[in-house]
């Protein structure tokens, strides 16, 4: 609340142009690494689930009960068939995505990654000023170290976001077209 009450708005409550780049100054803009495909992840955790339930499910087909050689084979099928379940039903898990800060009191990029207590780690810190240049495409962003070699590439999924982030790093980050 304390925020909204210094940036200026027009007459209808409106935020203005100023007010938004007010904002922008003031607040970190936050974006996250999410997997971009939503189909994906349903695919691969219904994958998943069913390999673990035929893991346990595969000593319930009919066979001989007491042969041992099938036995071994069984338990190496159920024991293979468990652990990559359990690797696909995890593999597009949302907490294990970092997530990227934009910080503009510090002036400053910082991704964190989230440990196994929850509790989040900074993997990534860099200044505005030691960025060389940033490009904006319709769904992404791509920071560029100053060799010119791709440091990051973020999915944006908003136009204001993009409106936000441009104003935050306009005369800190060279902005390529």
């Amino acid at each position: 609340m304390a925020v909204t009450e210094n940036i200026p708005m027009n007459g209808a409550g409106i935020v203005s142009p100023r007010g938004l780049y007010a904002m922008a100054e003031a607040l970190p803009l936050v974006l996250s690494f999410r997997p971009n495909y939503q189909l994906r992840s349903i695919v691969l955790r219904v994958v998943g689930a069913a390999m673990v339930l035929s893991s346990t499910g595969i000593w319930l087909m009919p066979g001989e009960a007491y042969d041992p050689e099938m036995a071994l084979i069984k338990i190496g099928i159920s024991v293979f068939f468990l652990f990559a379940g359990i690797a696909l039903m995890m593999v597009n898990d949302p907490d294990n995505h970092p997530d990227a800060y934009f910080d503009p009191i510090r002036r400053e990029l910082r991704v964190l990654q989230r440990s196994g207590q929850g509790r989040p780690r900074t993997v990534l810190r860099r200044g505005y000023d030691s960025l060389g240049s940033v490009r904006f495409k319709d769904r992404s962003v791509e920071l560029f170290e100053i060799d010119g070699s791709l440091l990051i590439r973020l999915p944006l999924s908003l136009g204001s976001t993009r409106k936000l982030l441009r104003e935050q790093l306009s005369g800190l980050v060279p902005i390529l077209s």
